[in-house]
């Protein structure tokens, strides 16, 4: 029988035992913290007690297969900052390398990539700012008498975009120190597999990490002709100190369109030469036929297809003259927007032996290099050059090395959207591509004035379209002609990326009166196609 004084003596011992098993995980713990007893190599944040901003950290050499970091990340854009958050919350110590913290010259990019830079916001900035005199243009039509559109002031708006961008690059460096990421400012070259040489404002040190993800993004392109010198680029187009009054915009794709949109809104003459037929090639040919009779109908823009400037000359005024296989054009700026290249030329590659092709990395699925543990994601891989993307694809490369997860990238049904007016919003596949791969295809074809255009009677007019594989009855083509098409078409791309059938968009009740409701009420096909041939 227990006696009180047995059960004292067991609860004692119970008590005994308890405390020292506390202590000694207690003391595993921070072992594991100041050694390498745990899963991944010590974070640096709990050696030092201050992190990195610039490169003021002394890093000790790797021995015995022991690394600085886990992971470290070359280039801070949207697929770099994601996989380093991401990768310091599962646990990893990670490194985050990039050029500069701050916007502007001389790599105009900094943290952020260059969508929060020189791309997607301070670009979307300047689209916002330059619908207004066509809205304004209505206000009439809406009883508005005396409303005017007022002039534009370039350096006013430049100003405030600079505030903008620097308040955002001081929010994702804070994201990375908040994270546990450590930061550091400099450029990457590869001296090895797992070496990287950062050469910063104050200094040159080596690092060394079991992986290496390359993120640096991508650069724009210009072909070499005389005088492409005189030219400038989608990044310098945001630190002009003066707004060009005329403007010449070289290529086809969406980068182009959208500023050579965005000029002619903000009151700059414009000219738009593309050496092609008819811009945007891989967007669905009703939506680019489309936008073409929009821009001309309602912009000013003078676009000349089948134009390829041959020289540019830089005159005794300062302005310049576009050479082309046509004629001549005066102007005061020449935007160069004719594609864009892998940012790898000072990367040191070949030391780490990773693979090119051109100036991009290839990779598989899980964005693996050829080299085991070199990775990389966004624009320089050359998949999809979208901000999207790139943070799919960091984010899954975090969770599949660090995060105990099997996630390889996924680049169907991705949805984007041309910022021009009106936009271009679309997800799933072309008519053409849909006809190649499904052959028995339906499509399904709008276009109206919508009500916001028609009551004060302009000649904006919008487009829908839907392509439905008639064997599945599965939509796979959402293409939207519209204003704010990116807005409405992200919500529809969440149904076409899960499966949704034509019978189900028929059965979903629209909102009246909205544009976005033709998507749900297109009962009858303009035409189909069997065995991949056209059925009127």
């Amino acid at each position: 029988d227990l006696t009180p004084s047995l059960i004292i003596s067991l609860l004692y011992l119970h008590y005994f035992i308890v405390i020292n098993m506390v202590r000694f995980a207690a003391a595993s713990v921070l072992l594991s913290l100041l050694g390498t007893s745990s899963a991944f190599t010590t974070p640096r944040a709990f050696l030092s007690t201050s992190r990195a901003t610039a490169i003021t950290t002394e890093l000790e050499a790797s021995k015995c297969g022991n690394y600085d970091y886990d992971f470290l990340v070359i280039g801070g854009g949207s697929g770099g900052v994601r996989a380093s958050r991401i990768s310091a919350t599962h646990g990893a110590s990670v490194c985050l390398v990039e050029t500069q913290f701050k916007h502007g010259e001389p790599n105009y990019s900094a943290i952020g990539g260059t969508c929060v830079n020189v791309g997607c916001v301070p670009k979307k900035l300047m689209v916002f700012a330059s619908r207004y005199p066509f809205d304004v243009s209505e206000a009439k039509g809406y009883g508005w008498n005396g409303a005017t559109e007022g002039t534009f002031d370039w350096k006013q708006f430049m100003e405030y975009k600079n505030t903008e961008i620097s308040r955002l690059n001081g929010i994702y460096e804070n994201m990375q120190k908040n994270a546990g990421v450590d930061l550091m400012e400099g450029k990457g070259k590869f001296l090895s597999p797992h070496e990287v040489e950062i050469s910063g404002p104050d200094g040159v040190k080596v690092v060394t990490a079991d992986k290496v993800l390359v993120a640096v993004g991508g650069w724009p392109f210009k072909p070499s002709i005389p005088g492409i010198e005189h030219t400038i680029t989608s990044n310098e187009i945001f630190y002009l100190p003066e707004q060009p009054k005329r403007v010449v915009v070289v290529g086809g794709g969406f980068i182009a369109v959208e500023f050579a949109n965005i000029m002619d809104g903000l009151g700059s003459d414009v000219t738009l030469m593309y050496r092609g037929d008819l811009f945007l090639r891989g967007f669905d040919h009703d939506m680019r036929v489309h936008l073409a009779e929009e821009l001309e109908r309602n912009t000013d823009i003078d676009i000349q297809f089948n134009t390829d400037p041959t020289e540019i000359k830089k005159n005794d005024d300062g302005s310049f003259t576009v050479v082309t296989n046509n004629g001549e054009v005066e102007c005061d700026a020449v935007l160069y927007a004719t594609g864009r290249k892998g940012k790898t030329d000072t990367l040191g590659l070949d030391a780490a032996g990773v693979s090119t092709e051109g100036s991009f990395i290839p990779v598989d699925n899980y964005s693996k290099s050829n080299v085991d543990n070199i990775y990389a994601v966004g624009d320089v891989t050359d998949r999809i050059a979208l901000t999207p993307v790139a943070l799919m694809e960091g984010h899954r490369l975090a969770d599949t090395l660090f995060g105990g997860h099997d996630r390889p990238t996924d680049h169907e049904w991705v949805a984007s959207t041309v910022f021009t007016s009106p936009e271009i919003g679309t997800v799933g596949y072309t008519e053409e591509e849909a006809v190649e791969k499904f052959k028995n295809v339906a499509v399904y074809k709008s276009k109206f004035r919508p009500m916001k255009h028609s009551f004060p009677k302009s000649e904006a007019y919008s487009l829908f379209k839907l392509i439905v594989a008639t064997d599945t009855d599965r939509v796979v083509g959402v293409h939207v002609a519209t204003d704010n098409a990116g807005e409405m078409v992200q919500g529809f791309a969440v149904a076409v990326k899960m499966g949704a059938t034509k019978a189900q968009f028929d059965e979903t009740i629209g909102i009246h009166p909205t544009s976005a409701e033709e998507l749900v009420t297109m009962r009858s096909p303009s035409y189909t196609y069997v065995n991949g041939e056209k059925v009127e």
